[in-house]
């Protein structure tokens, strides 16, 4: 009988370990996220863009997309491109058409050489990229 009591309690130190590894590896993707960063960095961008500064169009809206896969990155969402990461937190995003409206509008700034953004375009993209980090809780 001492045996059986013995080996029971070696099964049932065996599976909590064995649980203990599952639970601590399923919190490895939901990483802690630094919101005061986040925060004054989306404010940063923000004041960056100016009306009457059309260059300052194109830059906030790059920085506003590489703010947002920072955030990805932090939250630790897998793929080897925004893109991907974007995928695969899809389900996280309230506004799925607008952060990828967002994002599109990044491609066309960083691809193409003959861009046209308009200022409204780039509140736009601002106010998604916003959503988007609020989405992720990241501010």
């Amino acid at each position: 009988m001492d045996q059986s009591v013995i080996f029971f309690f070696a099964v049932i130190v065996i599976i909590g370990a064995i649980m203990l590894g599952f639970i601590s590896r399923s919190k490895k993707g939901a990483k802690k996220i630094d919101v005061e960063y986040y925060r004054s960095k989306i404010l940063e961008i923000e004041h960056q863009l100016k009306e009457n500064d059309s260059s300052s169009y194109h830059l906030s809206v790059l920085n506003g997309d590489k703010l947002v896969d920072q955030a990805l990155k932090a939250r630790g969402i897998k793929g080897k491109t925004m893109g991907e990461r974007m995928k695969n937190s899809a389900s996280r995003f309230s506004d799925r058409n607008g952060i990828w409206t967002a994002h599109k509008l990044r491609n066309r700034i960083a691809h193409e050489s003959d861009v046209n953004v308009k200022y409204s375009d780039a509140c736009y993209a601002l106010a998604n990229f916003r959503k988007a980090l609020k989405d992720l809780g990241a501010i």
